[in-house]
């Protein structure tokens, strides 16, 4: 079997580089054939240090991205790689030049201003914190202060969707599961359109499931696995989402993010 093909990406940012790094890995994802080495280099704000990070490049024959926004780095990084036969993409100032251009305003070329401790930011935190707390139904009282509800049995990303819609500065409460477990009273208590029930499909489950076990180095072949009774918590959980009134979502095939765009969009939500 051929060994993929490896690619040095070095990833320059002014600030913690958070953008450039999503970003290149965005673009790297459209080539599963190649395994790209990321080499990451944040808070870069001399022409000294974009000298030494250039050589380092040449020696990895690397592609550069950058988000430099220091009045004149990205000028010269720009300048230097070519000068060094270097591809050096720029992420950022293309945008940046045609708002200036457009509003006739000057850009304050200040790094990280994306990441201010400011009230979103301290939202953003609230809810982390929110969704740790009332992660699996630990206090049903979450419910009722929650701006989404999630349902599901096991395995059905409850929890990773409610980090990620946090990320995004929303209060999610989940609660898991379980064929005649008792229903917390205080479910019945919340607007249905804030209820999320997520389901999967059975097959996908109870490979989800195996692996689990394997993973931990179980016997695979359990009633938490076993096909009838995966069916049959589906089909509770059905029922339960009939008797609510809820949105419902199938989760197979789909990624975190996908499922959690579904979420805001069928609640009007626009946290970014």
């Amino acid at each position: 079997m051929a060994q993929p093909r490896q690619l040095y990406l070095f990833l320059i940012s002014d600030s913690v580089g958070e953008t450039g790094f999503k970003l290149t890995q965005a673009a790297m994802a459209q080539f599963p054939e190649i395994k790209p080495i990321y080499e990451r280099y944040p808070f870069v704000n001399t022409k000294e240090k974009i000298d030494e990070l250039i050589e380092n490049a040449k020696e990895k024959n690397a592609i550069i991205t950058h988000t430099l926004v220091t009045q004149g780095l990205s000028e010269y990084l720009q300048i230097e790689a070519a000068n060094n036969n270097l591809t050096s993409i720029d992420l950022l100032s293309p945008l940046v030049r045609s708002v200036s251009k457009r509003f006739e305003l000057e850009p304050t070329h200040e790094a990280g201003a994306l990441h201010h401790l400011n009230e979103t930011y301290f939202d953003r935190i609230s809810a982390m914190e929110f969704a740790v707390l009332y992660d699996d139904g630990k206090d049903p009282r979450g419910f009722l202060e929650a701006d989404v509800v999630l349902l599901g049995i096991s395995r059905t990303s409850k929890t990773p969707i409610s980090l990620f819609l946090a990320n995004r500065n929303i209060k999610v409460a989940n609660l898991p599961l379980v064929p005649q477990a008792h229903i917390p009273d205080e479910l019945y208590q919340v607007d249905p359109r804030k209820i999320i029930g997520l389901t999967n499909d059975p097959k996908v489950l109870n490979n989800i499931r195996r692996e689990r076990m394997i993973a931990y180095g179980l016997n695979p072949d359990t009633t938490y696995s076993d096909m009838d009774a995966i069916k049959k918590e589906l089909a509770f959980a059905k029922a339960l989402y009939r008797k609510l009134g809820c949105y419902v979502i199938n989760v197979a095939n789909r990624s975190i993010e996908e499922t959690a765009t579904l979420i805001m969009e069928h609640l009007g939500l626009d946290h970014y």
